[in-house]
């Protein structure tokens, strides 16, 4: 009898251990996956997301979900930091494979926070957040931003202001997108092989950028390669006392778009319909390893895309199968409309998080940052996620409330938007990317559209009806929260923050002027 209950009170005191442990954390963001491309979000698609759908059976999905810029590094900036991008050097487009760090040393990262609280930290994957390569150029002076830059690089040398300086203490990947030399891994902020040879990044579309490469990357093996580090590494922490994140940004399905043997025609699409069935098979692999290594319970997983679809993937020839990536919204990548923002998103975590339930609260991927530091117990400070607010209340059930006053949405060209509600104004009179009407387009074609866009989204989802001229008002009180927004250097609570570099962008002055 004394050893039936000694074994029930160590089953007990387990359970409570279990209980009372911070849950794991995985991030998978997906790259130029569109909110249509995503079954459960667009029962009309027809592309099969099975792991997708199951993922958001056993946890809940957002529909008013948005990146915080529609294209890919400033919405990376903002997971990682909890900032709006617009507020550093970076005001418009992306950075390239040579790039600089965009993150300041002194900046906390999502990986800072949670090191604090215990976590091992990991990233895999594209980075594209820039780092130092040791630039050998004898004083000759290259534009490192340029995506056709091509510095000399002393590959041998470790880089400087990477994953590590940002908080992950084991970082696997690569500097940019698969399209965006040099094609070369770097591990724990070490180049893994020296790269001497040039290649072509390739799709069935066409050509398109040479780079230096290294004997160990090759294009169209790098989602499962990135996979299977992925993988190694959960089995790896399940075996350790201390929480892991792990940071797991994937390079596809964008350019080029190379699925494997496995998945091509699998889709009955096209290529781009079967690079998304291999992106839904990644998360198939990382839910399974969660649960065969015993600690799926007490995994928060999210899964995301860093903007819209691009045009890449070719709307026209998807369009003959009647799949549309954007869903019903207007726009793509790069766009400030909600096609070049508005994103599926997931969050699956057993123990807590709500089952097959949807939200329709509007959220940011800024606001990772904020749910990290309430789940784990952090104390924020003033200079940190000045833009990020908590999830945590909508993900477990606890409030059904909006976390958000504002969102503010930004284009490839640097133009805003501001949402609160049902309404969203966009600070320019074009798309502010690289859909019809372009900011050349009206120029070039003398194009008479009012400077300022007002939608009610509510009963114009596809914002076809600018209401600028109906509700002037209602412009003005947005206009006002953004740059207030802007001067305030945080859209949250606290003390007044720096922006970086403010002076001289037209698309900030006509908003703060």
């Amino acid at each position: 009898m004394k050893y039936i209950i000694t074994a029930f009170l160590s089953l007990t005191l387990l359970g409570t251990q279990s209980q009372n442990k911070k849950p794991n954390i995985v991030y998978i963001l997906a790259d130029d996956l569109g909110y249509g491309d995503v079954k459960c979000f667009n029962p009309n698609g027809k592309i099969p997301t099975p792991n997708m759908d199951k993922m958001a059976a056993n946890g809940i999905k957002f529909t008013d979900a948005h990146t915080s810029s529609s294209v890919c590094t400033p919405t990376r900036y903002g997971i990682i930091t909890g900032r709006y991008n617009w507020r550093t050097s970076l005001k418009s487009f992306v950075l390239g494979g040579y790039s600089k760090s965009l993150i300041k040393k002194e900046r906390t990262t999502v990986a800072n926070l949670l090191k604090t609280q215990g976590y091992s930290t990991a990233y895999i994957g594209k980075w594209h957040l820039g780092w130092d390569w040791k630039i050998i150029n004898k004083g000759k002076k290259v534009n490192l931003n340029k995506l056709k830059a091509k510095p000399k690089v002393d590959f041998t040398a470790p880089i400087q202001n990477g994953p590590s300086t940002h908080g992950f203490d084991y970082s696997f990947g690569f500097c940019g997108s698969l399209d965006m030399a040099p094609y070369v891994y770097v591990e724990n902020d070490k180049p893994t092989q020296v790269p001497t040879k040039t290649t072509v990044s390739v799709d069935e579309k066409g050509i398109w950028r040479k780079g230096l490469t290294s004997d160990d990357f090759n294009h169209t093996n790098v989602l499962q390669d990135l996979t299977d580090r992925a993988v190694n590494y959960i089995k790896k922490q399940a075996n350790e006392k201390e929480p892991f994140f792990l940071y797991f940004p994937l390079p596809a399905p964008h350019t080029p778009i190379l699925p494997t043997t496995e998945f091509l025609g699998k889709s009955n699409t096209n290529m781009y319909g079967d690079f998304v069935m291999q992106v839904d098979d990644v998360l198939r692999q990382i839910r399974e390893t969660l649960k065969k290594q015993g600690i799926s319970e007490n995994t928060l997983v999210v899964f995301t895309s860093d903007n819209g679809c691009s045009p890449k993937a070719d709307f026209e020839e998807l369009a003959k199968v009647n799949h549309d990536p954007s869903y019903l919204f207007r726009g793509t990548k790069s766009d400030i409309f909600e096609g070049g923002h508005r994103v599926p998103f997931i969050v699956e975590w057993p123990a807590k998080a709500l089952k097959n339930a949807t939200s329709n609260k509007a959220i940011c991927t800024t606001d990772f940052f904020a749910t990290c530091a309430e789940l784990s117990g952090y104390n924020t400070k003033d200079t940190e996620g000045e833009d990020s607010y908590s999830m945590l209340p909508l993900i477990t059930g606890k409030k059904d409330i909006e976390i958000r006053d504002y969102t503010v949405h930004h284009s490839v060209n640097g133009s805003f938007a501001i949402r609160k509600g049902d309404w969203k104004l966009i600070i320019c009179p074009d798309s502010g990317g690289w859909s019809s009407p372009t900011s050349n387009d009206v120029k070039k074609k003398k194009m008479d559209f009012p400077d300022l866009q007002l939608y009610n989204l509510k009963d114009d989802i596809g914002e076809t009806k600018n209401l600028i001229a109906e509700f002037p008002e209602k412009a003005a009180e947005l206009k006002a929260a953004l740059k207030k927004i802007i001067l305030d250097g945080r859209s949250t609570p606290g003390a007044i923050q720096k922006n970086e570099g403010m002076n001289g962008w037209k698309q900030i002055e006509a908003i703060i002027n």
